[in-house]
């Protein structure tokens, strides 16, 4: 055992399971190999972020400048990450090895017999299958989500913005300056302004969407009201016709010269165009409004099915008891729904903080505001995390924001859901 911590698979070559032992084996000298060839490197690398920038050089031999190829800092730091990353999963494999070298030492110590190649197989298909047909969703999740959720953090600690883009300019790490930058510095008079006005929207957008919807499927489900199922499929048509087009049309419908203004214009009901886009105050409500479009169908559904499951008993009790309808809402009904729906509000919360299709597609983040860096009055901090990505190159800074976003989001969930939980144990 003491030989396998030094040499990976001595153990399970010296019992018996080669192919295992081989496997090990190789795993070590493959990733030795690797590390002093290229794996060193990287590291240093995600030290320096490059060193060498490109340029042109004067070649003598022709007389001529000539574009010298310096560092790339954004692979630097890509390969910086993937080595670190390599690292941990060898050393995830070293203490495999270990493991099994102590298990092998144990049966030895009992007089057991050690597990043939056809029995490891045998368990690897039985009993540790779910290892088999975890490791492909594993690497996936690796290589896909791990890697690149790390290189995004990495970001937020380097100057990686217009000034510094590669492979013209290198970057390099700076610390906690870029939320020292966003908390306290020239971006926090757009950051909090954001911030604030994000949380006004996705309580607000959540409310409206569960109230009006609730309120829908109480009407929708009311003793004596004929064509429910008519009623309903009108409300589930739009949630049939895809979000993106929806908005693209309200955008339509709203702007100055859209059909709403035309239509109260030759009316005469107003004199010009009223800013539903074009003013901050009046594109915020906008985009509440058109949202209760998308939201309340979907609540309505939901509501109606908690509706149809509930106890009759107590409501038949409480209409002998002498409670009116609203009573019986507000004492019966409302907390039932409450009590069923309070996860799929806490889901939809965290969904309209970062909810980029409303936002974007229907005014854009706008009005701009020439008091906010790169954004506009009803810019989100997810819609001004992309422009601060595609319109100003400001990678850094946006990775701020994610991180503070998935902080905010983070905080937010574990809180309601923690609440939750107290309130069903005390249900």
């Amino acid at each position: 055992m003491k030989l396998s911590a030094v040499i990976m698979g001595t153990s399970q070559l010296l019992h018996g399971q080669i192919l295992k032992g081989l496997w090990f084996l190789a795993i070590e000298l493959s990733f030795f190999t690797w590390f002093f060839a290229r794996g060193i490197k990287s590291l240093q690398s995600l030290v320096t972020l490059g060193t060498h920038k490109q340029g042109f050089v004067f070649d003598k031999s022709l007389g001529i400048n000539v574009l010298h190829q310096g560092d790339n800092s954004m692979l630097l730091l890509l390969f910086g990450v993937a080595t670190i990353l390599v690292v941990f999963i060898f050393l995830y494999q070293y203490w495999v090895n270990l493991k099994s070298a102590r298990k092998l030492q144990e049966l030895d110590l009992y007089h057991k017999s050690i597990p043939t190649l056809r029995e490891d197989l045998s368990a690897l298909l039985d009993s540790k299958l779910h290892i088999l047909l975890m490791s492909v969703p594993i690497a996936g999740v690796i290589a896909f989500t791990i890697l690149p959720l790390i290189y995004m953090i990495s970001i937020a600690f380097t100057n990686y913005d217009h000034n510094h883009l590669p492979p013209k300019n290198l970057f390099s790490w700076v610390g906690f300056e870029n939320f020292g930058n966003v908390l306290g510095g020239d971006v926090a008079g757009t950051f909090f302004p954001l911030l604030g006005w994000t949380i006004v929207w996705a309580i607000m957008a959540t409310v409206t969407s569960f109230l009006f919807g609730v309120l829908l499927a109480m009407l929708i489900n009311a003793k004596g009201i004929k064509g429910k199922k008519v009623y309903r499929t009108l409300f589930i048509l739009t949630m049939a016709v895809p979000q993106f087009i929806t908005l693209l049309i309200m955008n339509n419908l709203l702007n100055d010269s859209g059909m709403v203004n035309t239509m109260l214009m030759n009316w005469h009901l107003i004199s010009h165009p009223l800013p539903f886009l074009t003013d901050g105050t009046w594109a915020k409500f906008t985009v509440i409004i058109v949202n209760m479009w998308i939201g309340i169908p979907a609540t309505m559904l939901v509501t109606t099915g908690i509706l149809q499951n509930l106890n009759q008993d107590q409501v038949e009790a409480a209409e002998i008891d002498g409670a009116n309808k609203f009573q019986i809402f507000r004492d019966l009904t409302f907390p039932q729904i409450l009590f069923v729906m309070a996860p799929s509000l806490i889901q939809q919360f965290i969904g309209n903080i970062n909810n980029f299709n409303v936002i974007f597609l229907l005014t854009g983040g706008g009005p701009m505001n020439s008091d906010y860096y790169n954004a506009g009055d009803t810019d989100l901090l997810v819609t001004w995390l992309y422009k601060l990505t595609i319109d100003a190159a400001d990678y850094n800074l946006a990775s701020v924001i994610g991180i503070l976003i998935f902080t905010l989001s983070a905080v937010f969930s574990l809180f309601a859901y923690k609440r939750v939980n107290k309130m069903n144990n005390l249900g």
